[in-house]
């Protein structure tokens, strides 16, 4: 199964237990592939680095260094103009280029479509 998981699974599978980082535990365990492109890493970078983040840590987990370490990083073509909200293009665009089954998020823009191109779009309580 080949599966992208969104920024904000990303995210909260650094910070919180749960769904999240029982995905990426299943990435790690190679049971599932993650996909992920340079784009999407470096959203998530972003918001790793923003000044809320870093007032909530002093200093992020392992577990960043483990998700990056984990996805596949794939070269993404595509140029979608599907979602309102222009960002989540790319996390569409990784799912078609990297043949994904799933994409994985907690983003009302994306669940809203349920499929992209025969790409189900669900939470990670779904998976």
């Amino acid at each position: 199964m080949r599966i992208v998981p969104d920024t904000n699974v990303l995210i909260s599978a650094t910070f919180w237990k749960g769904k999240s980082l029982a995905i990426i535990n299943l990435i790690l365990e190679k049971k599932i592939i993650g996909l992920t492109t340079n784009d999407i890493l470096l959203e998530y970078n972003k918001v790793l680095h923003s000044e809320e983040i870093q007032n909530k840590t002093s200093s992020l987990t392992d577990t960043s260094l483990k998700i990056k370490s984990v996805l596949t990083i794939i070269e993404s073509n595509s140029k979608l103009s599907i979602c309102t909200d222009p960002d989540d293009n790319k996390i569409l665009e990784c799912a078609v280029d990297g043949k994904a089954d799933f994409i994985i998020t907690y983003d009302k823009h994306l669940l809203i479509l349920k499929e992209y191109k025969k790409i189900k779009i669900i939470t990670p309580e779904e998976l």
